[in-house]
Formats: C-alpha cells, structure tokens, sequence
C-alpha cells in the first residue's frame, strides 16, 4: 500500500499518512498533530508544581524592594532623595546642583532663594564658568549665564536646604548680577532687588558696593546707592 511522508514547517518530525485511507488526507494529519501537540502542552502544565505569576506579588524576574529601597523616592536617573522627606520649594536647585557641582545658582533663581524682590522664574538661572562646555540636562529647565575669573567665585556661598547642599550667591552679589545683566532681565528687576535688599536689611552698603566693583558695575549703581541714604 502506498504511503506519503509529510514534514510540517518548522517540526522536525516526520508524518506517515495512508494515501488509500478514507478521511485521512494531509489537512487531517496536520490537525491531527496539532491536537497532539496541545495536549502534550496542557499535560506539562498541569504537572508543574512551581511558582505561578498570577501567585506572585510581583513578576518573577524582579525582585521585591527591599526595606532600604522603599525608603528612597527617584528624582531621576541617578537621583534619589528620601521618601519620607517633605516636599521643598527648592527642590529644582537641588536636583541642578547634583548635576552641576560647580554651578552657582544666580540672578533670578538666587532671587527667589533669597526671597528678594517678587520674580518667580520657571527656569533655574546658573552661572558657569565662561570656558566651561554648555551642560545637557533635560529636566529641570535652566538658563545658562557665562562669568569669568572673580566674578563667578565672588559672593558664592554654600547653602544647606532640605535634602541637600546648594551653591549660590550671596544677595549684595546677585543685586550686582542684576545690574550687569539688566539688559538681560530688565532694568525693573535689578531696581527692586536693590530696593528689597536694603529694605529687608540682606546685605550693608559695604557689601553692596564691594560686589559692584567686582562685576564692573560701580558706576551703573552708584546712584542708586546714594538715592538709598
């Protein structure tokens, strides 16, 4: 009696098919074998004694967080503050000066931290060193200021807030960034933030005047200075 040998795709396994027996055509034996097939899998998976996903908290590839990582909350790659920690309104600066180390929070953003004057910027102003390459950082959103020499170790201060330590300048020295980059942010802006520095007693005249030398400015707020007193 003739027989055919078919080879499904893909299977390594080789089909004996009656070619002179009714009802078992080609398209049977392939049916036939696919039956098979599944039976043999429903049969493993019956016998498995392991653990299942749907059993398990979480996937069975990652492992559940231990105590100590449950206490941190990531800030982004690389950063983790903890999760206990309250909320800070500075947490911008923060997350920038882990970025940046040598950065120095400036202008507008020294303003709001020194709660001088009533700007309220949606960007983090850093001042870097003129020779320094342009950082990438996507979030949060900066505005890179260029100082060179003195100017930008001049009045830098080290600021402890919640979660951190921060670089900043000190008030009477961002009162004479304002002036030098007034084209930049406004005349208006520098004016109140002189006004508000001496009203709420941040900074003496000396310091004021000291800092204007630095940034070259001397001049540009002298009369202002002397409309003070």
């Amino acid at each position: 009696m003739p027989r055919m040998r078919f080879r499904p795709r893909g299977i390594n396994m080789v089909v004996h098919v009656d070619a002179n027996c009714p009802g078992h055509d080609l398209r049977n034996a392939r049916i036939n074998y696919e039956n098979r097939k599944s039976a043999r899998s429903s049969a493993a998976q019956a016998n498995y004694t392991g653990p299942r996903s749907s059993d398990c908290r979480y996937p069975p590839q990652l492992p559940e967080p231990t105590s100590r990582e449950r206490e941190l909350r990531k800030l982004e790659r690389g950063i983790y503050t903890a999760a206990a920690l309250p909320g800070s309104e500075h947490i911008s600066l923060l997350e920038v000066s882990r970025k940046l180390p040598k950065a120095v929070i400036c202008l507008l953003s020294a303003l709001r931290f020194h709660e001088i004057g009533t700007q309220a910027p949606h960007e983090v102003w850093l001042a870097i060193d003129g020779k320094a390459w342009t950082p990438r950082i996507s979030s949060p959103a900066v505005r890179i200021v260029r100082f060179s020499g003195n100017t930008l170790r001049f009045g830098a201060q080290e600021k402890q807030v919640s979660g951190g330590m921060i670089r900043v300048f000190s008030p009477a020295k961002t009162v004479a960034d304002c002036f030098k980059f007034r084209h930049k942010i406004g005349m208006d802006v520098a004016l109140e933030a002189l006004r508000e520095t001496d009203r709420q007693k941040k900074a003496s005249m000396n310091d004021l005047w000291e800092a204007a030398k630095v940034c070259r400015v001397a001049n540009a707020m002298k009369p202002y200075l002397e409309s003070l007193h």
